[in-house]
């Protein structure tokens, strides 16, 4: 009896080894990558993240439909939200995550501070490997600091001394003292604006905040801070600004018309209206995330003996025409290195 079922098993081995030779005969692919994706927040940079992410894995051989399953799995948390309707954001973001576990991929890539946060317990948990992706202040996610990664996690972050921003932005504006910062409850933009108002001081410069809702016109806050005296507003990277067709983005940079000019950490496409963009590049923060996943996948290192990557050069970009109007002059140097807003 033992004979037949041996017979019968390495009868089964046989068959499924003829099939698998069809299905690459027949140009099947047989899939040596699988990546799971989970994002929280549908707005246009983590877009870009991702197709700098997918662009730069097929430079290196890991090329989707090929040899490479990946799915991306989006929740939209962009809206208001009461205390019962995030917890319900919690439990999508960790039923997703259970479902991806369930999944088994060699590895995931969590885009934002909340995908992160909330979910990477669990897949290093059940052994699986994290990349994280456009998180502002990596301790905020468990990192040890902004360049150490933590046990069984790595990733790459959007983190900017502001100092280092605000040194460029006095070369361009000399005379500023007093600059205003609209953001919502996003964790980056909180992270960012606790962070400015403790540093900007050091140079000169002093920093009013106010948080808003989601939902909420930037044009009450904008109108409050400009009689407060501001002498730029600051945008900070945060999804509020990219609601609603970029909405917040275009009423600020409205305020030109006021005399004001604004500093972005982000250029969103198609509106022009800041004076000067200087922050990180989205698309190199998915290449950056590429390497850290060739890494892991192709090389076989430990996700935390990988440093947390940053982007080494200022994304800085300069709209001429907002120059012109504001009647600025832009030092050669930085002219140098920045790029003309598209």
């Amino acid at each position: 009896m033992n004979n037949i079922n041996n017979i019968k098993e390495v009868s089964m081995l046989k068959r499924a080894l003829y099939i698998t030779i069809i299905l690459i005969a027949i140009g099947i692919p047989s899939y040596a990558y699988h990546i799971e994706v989970l994002q929280v927040s549908d707005i246009e940079p983590f877009d870009e993240t991702y197709h700098g992410f997918i662009d730069e894995l097929a430079k290196n051989g890991i090329v989707q439909g090929k040899n490479l399953i990946i799915n991306r799995h989006i929740i939209d948390a962009d809206a208001d939200a009461s205390t019962w309707q995030k917890i319900k954001i919690l439990f999508r973001i960790r039923g997703t995550a259970s479902d991806i576990v369930k999944s088994r991929p060699d590895l995931v890539v969590t885009i934002s501070t909340p995908a992160t946060k909330y979910s990477k317990g669990k897949f290093i948990d059940a052994g699986i490997p994290v990349v994280f992706t456009d998180v502002a202040i990596p301790e905020k996610v468990g990192c040890r600091s902004k360049t150490v990664s933590g046990p069984g996690f790595t990733g790459t972050t959007l983190y900017i001394d502001p100092l280092k921003i605000f040194r460029i932005v006095k070369q361009v504006l000399p005379n500023i003292k007093t600059v205003g910062m609209i953001h919502s409850d996003d964790d980056n933009a909180i992270a960012y604006a606790e962070e400015t108002k403790r540093k900007l001081p050091q140079i000169g410069i002093k920093v009013l905040t106010r948080q808003v809702k989601k939902s909420d016109s930037i044009k009450p806050a904008a109108q409050e801070l400009i009689s407060k005296g501001i002498d730029a507003f600051v945008i900070p990277i945060d999804s509020y600004y990219g609601l609603r067709n970029n909405e917040p983005s275009r009423d600020l940079f409205a305020m030109r018309r006021k005399g004001i000019p604004v500093i972005a950490s982000v250029a969103p496409k198609g509106i022009k209206g800041a004076l000067l963009y200087i922050g990180p590049d989205f698309d190199v923060m998915g290449r950056l995330t590429a390497h850290q996943v060739i890494k892991i996948l192709k090389q076989g290192v430990k996700p935390e003996d990988i440093p947390v990557a940053t982007q080494k050069d200022l994304n800085i970009r300069v709209d001429m025409d907002m120059v012109k109007f504001h009647g600025v002059k832009i030092p050669l140097d930085i002219l140098q290195l920045a790029k003309p807003v598209e």
